[in-house]
């Protein structure tokens, strides 16, 4: 356990620093390898809707100063997004129990039949939210807030999977698992690095994520109860601990 390498996946910002304080926190060495970059669009979410999605913290920092959601009911998937809504000037009406799209769907289910509801997001944005929302009757609208791109210096950590010399692998989203292996296969690697997180504790942050990474090839040890990075974090170092 001591000294273990866990490579982390977060944009090269704020959060790839908290990332690596929490996990410098809990005892072990991080490979930050930022699979994710943010490429805002410059777009605003519509301010005529009933009911305003917002999905993401960055999606929340990136909204205009002179957005006005009028009357709307504004939702966050989870705390983190509420409070960068809050942190932006805005009150937030809604956080679902459950920190994912379907929680969203549940949380609004029975408010939205003939709403109009906006969906403010990344160009990356699980379809599950559209189509709940949909099942729900209601309309919707969504807005790319921005693009999320892989770095091209992106892929250290798909080397050290592929020579066995990581202990562990955190991924925050489908996306980055799949920059991961587009880096890994760009290296003629991806094969290798795949066996490699085999021997190794992989976490995903939520069941997409872990779809992906499963319907990919790669084994995932950890999904933790709560879709955070610090649970997740703490998941993947307890098994690790654990042997």
């Amino acid at each position: 356990m001591r000294g273990a390498r866990v490579a982390v996946f977060r944009p090269d910002d704020d959060r790839l620093e908290t990332a690596v304080e929490v996990l410098r926190s809990l005892g072990v060495d991080t490979v930050a390898d930022p699979m994710l970059s943010v490429e805002p669009t410059g777009a605003a979410p519509r301010s005529d809707a009933d009911v305003v999605i917002l999905t993401s913290k960055t999606g929340a920092e990136l909204l205009p100063a002179d957005w006005d959601p009028g009357e709307a009911t504004l939702c966050a998937i989870g705390d983190p997004t509420a409070r960068a809504i809050e942190a932006a000037g805005y009150s937030v009406d809604l956080v679902p129990e459950t920190y994912s799209s379907s929680g969203l769907v549940e949380a609004l289910a029975d408010r939205v039949d003939g709403a109009r509801v906006e969906v403010a997001r990344s160009d990356h944005g699980s379809a599950a939210l559209l189509d709940g929302l949909d099942a729900a009757g209601a309309y919707h609208h969504e807005t790319v807030l921005y693009r999320l791109v892989r770095p091209p210096a992106a892929g250290e950590s798909t080397e050290l999977a592929a020579a066995g010399d990581l202990d562990a692998a955190l991924f925050t989203s489908s996306l980055t698992v799949e920059h991961f292996l587009q880096a890994a296969a760009e290296r003629g690697i991806r094969d290798a690095a795949v066996t490699g997180l085999g021997e190794a504790v992989v976490g995903a942050i939520g069941e997409p994520t872990r779809q992906t990474a499963e319907s990919a090839g790669l084994a995932v040890d950890v999904v933790p109860d709560e879709a955070t990075f610090e649970a997740l974090a703490e998941a993947v170092v307890e098994r690790l601990r654990s042997g």
